[in-house]
């Protein structure tokens, strides 16, 4: 299965981890093309003029319209478990638009903790519950 990988940019590592975990369950899985750099320079995910040279929103909902599924990444993050933030819940209503498979690492937080969590649940993800060998 082809597979874009979305998140919080402050989890770039983890990112490159997940990528190739799910490539040796024998998945293509790709990243936001500035993975890298977010590791080297954590600051980059929220420098606006980065996020506009690089057009990395266009970059990635490109990649989500090549793949077959995304997988959230959702971990803490601001004292919030299973976060998802604002730029990632573009990135599952587009998937959801384009009839993609939607999976989250982990559960969603209550509605009371993330406003928008109904309309993430609306999307019916499948939360693998951190074992991306659930992914099929």
């Amino acid at each position: 299965m082809k597979i874009m990988i979305c998140g919080s940019m402050d989890f770039a590592k983890e990112m490159v981890d997940a990528k190739n975990a799910l490539e040796r369950l024998g998945h293509e899985a790709m990243i936001p093309d500035d993975t890298h750099d977010c590791v080297k320079n954590p600051a980059l995910n929220m420098d606006y003029g980065h996020c506009m040279r690089t057009q990395i929103d266009k970059k990635c909902f490109n990649k989500i319209a090549e793949s077959d599924a995304i997988l959230v990444l959702n971990y803490p993050k601001n004292g919030m478990k299973g976060y998802i933030g604002g730029a990632t819940l573009m990135e599952i209503g587009l998937a959801r638009h384009l009839d993609k498979k939607i999976f989250l690492l982990n559960d969603l937080p209550g509605e009371d903790e993330l406003r928008y969590a109904l309309e993430i649940r609306i999307t019916e993800p499948t939360v693998i519950k951190g074992d991306f060998g659930r992914i099929k």
